[in-house]
């Protein structure tokens, strides 16, 4: 287990408003499908995001882990706990976290909240017809409290 995450709330770093962004390989960049990779053979590492309290049923919330802002998700109404990007490949804006979630034949998804482009809380893919994509992060739940593996 590696530190805990600086878990996001409003858009700033909780308890102390204390964020100042980090360097990150995925700022700034557009994902296509064709463009994300489709296997990755590093080991994967649990990291501490947050306790289960944190983030709201049916909605997300925003942590900081190894420099990066992963937006977790709590689909209350399926039982089920997601993890991906924060940043919405159509305008680069760190905002999935605030967005809203719902399904589309039977797929979880989230929806950006400035343009509405929806991503697949599974598989990353763009459910909007477009080619863009967004990283997703397998979530573990142990005693409330949620796990991201990164």
């Amino acid at each position: 287990m590696t530190r805990s995450a600086d878990l996001l709330v409003g858009g700033a770093f909780a308890p102390n408003n204390s964020f100042q962004p980090k360097a990150s390989p995925t700022r700034g960049r557009r994902y296509l499908m064709s463009t994300l990779p489709t296997t990755d053979i590093r080991p994967l590492t649990w990291h501490f995001a947050c306790e289960v309290t944190d983030v709201p049923a049916d909605g997300g919330a925003c942590a900081l882990i190894e420099g990066r802002q992963i937006a977790i998700f709590h689909f209350a109404r399926r039982g089920e706990w997601y993890a991906t990007q924060n940043m919405c490949p159509h305008r680069q804006q760190m905002v999935l976290a605030r967005g809203m979630i719902g399904s589309q034949a039977g797929e979880p998804k989230v929806a950006c909240p400035f343009h509405k482009k929806t991503f697949s809380l599974q598989t990353g893919a763009c459910l909007s017809g477009e080619e863009y994509a967004i990283e997703t992060y397998p979530v573990r739940v142990v005693a409330g409290r949620v796990y991201v593996g990164v």
